[in-house]
């Protein structure tokens, strides 16, 4: 998948949009016929997807923390379902983070690890299997809702409001995944994050299919103490943008700022930059928690930045703080109306 979106995708279609189109075309088609043919394999516990209908950053990663969260406060022992996008590593495995390194598993799967049980995996139907024998009783999959490589009990796709679908078309016109159509059709619920209107629309279509809608917020943790602090922020996320107006509502004055593509590894000379223009003009530096897991173990001068980068956590609040627990339960409903299902066939 891309890593850094073309800008032209998060505004009005143009030229590029329409010239790109019969290639959107037949890649709607594959991407649509995977999601209704695909052969999903079925696991004996409960699998909740937290997907997102376009390519970048929508939250599906706090997203999912937030549901695990909500898991083990019921005592369930949940499991992190990742890809391991950005990693080296092609075996299926159980995440450590204390050992692991962002390029071995991916910058993602460090974070969901500093919650509970992750494996990553390439098939993950395998990575699946793996979470049952370590002991999870509820999987949580962060991406992977267009893969059809597995049976869902619930998925929730994630939908930044302030971006919302970008111009509407299929990848490689716009961010698009797979037709809206099919992704509809096989979503559970929608969850709105932030206050922009970018995704009204969507969201109204989904209400009107009969899918739960949920809202929410993503909040920063422990940033007070940056209020009135001058900051220089740099990220390499899908949304840097959005990463920096998170920066500004801490209270910060944010006057520098530095982006990268998405799990985007600096090398030597970018950390230099970074670590010189801050100190000669005297500013702290902040980052997200992604770009700080990968600078571990770096070469350079990469140890010194993560030293001397304070991390900006952000998690995502549900309007409904009942909200969590509701999926989880569609979610266990669901599993127990499978399992049910496949004992009345033998």
């Amino acid at each position: 998948m891309v890593s850094e979106a073309p800008p032209f995708w998060w505004t009005k279609a143009d030229w590029r949009a329409y010239a790109l189109w019969p290639v959107s075309r037949l890649y709607g088609l594959i991407a649509g016929r995977r999601m209704r043919k695909g052969r999903r394999a079925e696991i004996s516990v409960p699998v909740i997807c937290v997907g997102n209908f376009t390519v970048g950053g929508a939250g599906k990663t706090p997203t999912a923390i937030a549901l695990a969260r909500a898991a083990k406060a019921r005592g369930l022992k949940p499991g992190f379902l990742s890809r391991g996008y950005g990693g080296s590593l092609d075996v299926t495995t159980v995440v450590d983070p204390h050992h692991h390194r962002a390029r071995a598993v991916g910058d993602e799967p460090l974070l969901l690890a500093r919650e509970a049980l992750t494996v990553i995996a390439r098939r993950r139907a395998k990575g699946a299997r793996k979470l049952v024998e370590e002991g999870a009783d509820l999987i949580i999959m962060d991406d992977g809702f267009q893969s059809a490589q597995l049976t869902f009990d619930y998925a929730l796709l994630v939908i930044d409001t302030r971006r919302g679908i970008g111009n509407g078309y299929l990848v490689p016109s716009g961010p698009v995944r797979a037709p809206l159509a099919e992704q509809m059709r096989q979503a559970n619920a929608l969850l709105a994050i932030g206050d922009g209107n970018a995704a009204d629309r969507l969201i109204r279509q989904a209400a009107r299919a009969g899918k739960a809608i949920h809202s929410a917020t993503l909040a920063t943790v422990g940033a007070d103490d940056l209020r009135d602090q001058v900051v220089m922020a740099w990220s390499g996320i899908a949304d840097n943008e959005k990463f920096f107006r998170t920066v500004t509502e801490t209270g910060a004055h944010l006057y520098v700022t530095r982006g990268f593509p998405d799990h985007h590894y600096l090398s030597d000379d970018e950390a230099a930059d970074i670590l010189d223009h801050a100190e000669g003009l005297g500013y702290q530096l902040v980052t997200t928690a992604k770009d700080s897991v990968r600078l571990a173990g770096g070469h350079g001068r990469s140890e010194e930045l993560k030293a001397k980068s304070r991390v900006i956590e952000v998690e995502i609040r549900f309007d409904d703080p009942k909200g969590p627990d509701a999926i989880i339960d569609a979610a266990i409903a669901s599993a127990r109306r499978r399992k049910l299902h496949r004992l009345a066939e033998k």
